[in-house]
């Protein structure tokens, strides 16, 4: 039976589809996947990872008998691809598999941020009724700037024009499948231009801080930052800044610099809603990528192209 390398935690039912078809070795933590590695180098054949958790190049080749490398989500962000292809071995994604997950969440975030869902609760708590609170926004007519419009990104489109929101999004160019959505250069540009900014876009180098103090500025006092993304995708300091000084609304963030650590910086202020990096977790999602891994083996069995290759 082909031995696996298990370096996510995954619920016991979804993770019975692994022991039907593999010989898995769970390491969901630094300690025991040194010790895998160690032990069972001679004998792991597939490796499915996370982009957070990743695979060094050190790792990739301690294992002489590797034939793929998986993340189990879109992102592969830590994952050392360069070192895997010299190797020849073949890398894929979950791309796709929990798309509409985190969309869903993504919009569960920006309406609880906008409608101050949490401020109003705790105000109900405290005794306060409708008329001592401020008005909050509807979505309607309010326009959302949605840097990365990927796959991801398309789908929280199409759920914020269901809410009556004007779509505008940074891509590096222009996107042909982007329908009314109006594309703008920069984030910079896309910030001033919106009311409401989602961060959808990849992690890595690349797109560290790309929201950043100037982008935040430009939003405006009225907007509300969601980040589904990567944490270093925000600069988490100057978001901290820009709420404490009213330049912006609100934020909510299912990412953070530093995860799984809360980020300090943020946890006394009470217009920022934080969820533990889980938007793209459900069952149908945690199922859908473990079937997708399955697939990916399959079809490297057979000789094809793997389904969601990287």
């Amino acid at each position: 039976m082909t031995t696996l390398l298990l370096l996510v935690s995954i619920a016991e039912d979804h993770k019975a589809l692994l022991h039907e078809r593999f010989r898995v070795i769970d390491a969901p933590d630094a300690p025991r996947r040194a010790a895998a590695i160690a032990a069972h180098a001679d004998e792991i054949e597939l490796v499915l990872t996370n982009g957070a958790t990743g695979f060094r190049a050190d790792e990739i080749a301690a294992l002489p008998r590797l034939k793929l490398l998986a993340a189990q989500g879109a992102g592969y962000e830590n994952l050392d691809v360069a070192a895997a292809r010299a190797r020849g071995i073949p890398v894929c994604n979950g791309a796709g598999t929990n798309d509409d997950c985190v969309a869903d969440h993504t919009l569960a975030l920006l309406l609880a941020s906008v409608r101050a869902l949490p401020q109003q609760g705790a105000a109900v708590r405290a005794g306060l009724w409708r008329d001592a609170l401020p008005l909050y926004p509807q979505f309607g007519g309010r326009r959302l700037g949605i840097v990365g419009l990927g796959g991801i990104g398309r789908k929280i489109a199409r759920r914020a024009e269901a809410f009556g929101m004007v779509i505008g999004y940074h891509n590096r160019r222009p996107r042909d499948d982007a329908g009314t959505a109006t594309w703008f250069d920069s984030p910079l540009s896309l910030a001033a231009w919106a009311d409401d900014l989602v961060v959808a876009t990849p992690g890595g180098a690349g797109t560290k801080h790309l929201v950043n103090a100037a982008v935040l500025q430009a939003l405006g006092p009225g907007g509300h930052v969601v980040n589904i993304a990567r944490g270093s995708c925000v600069d988490t300091e100057a978001l901290a800044a820009a709420l404490r000084a009213g330049a912006i609304a609100g934020a909510a963030l299912d990412v953070y610099e530093g995860e799984p650590s809360p980020p300090q910086a943020l946890l006394g202020l009470d217009n920022v809603i934080l969820t533990p990096h889980v938007a793209g977790w459900s069952p149908q999602a945690i199922r859908a990528t473990v079937v997708n891994f399955i697939a990916n083996v399959d079809a490297l069995a057979r000789g094809d192209a793997l389904l969601t290759p990287v």
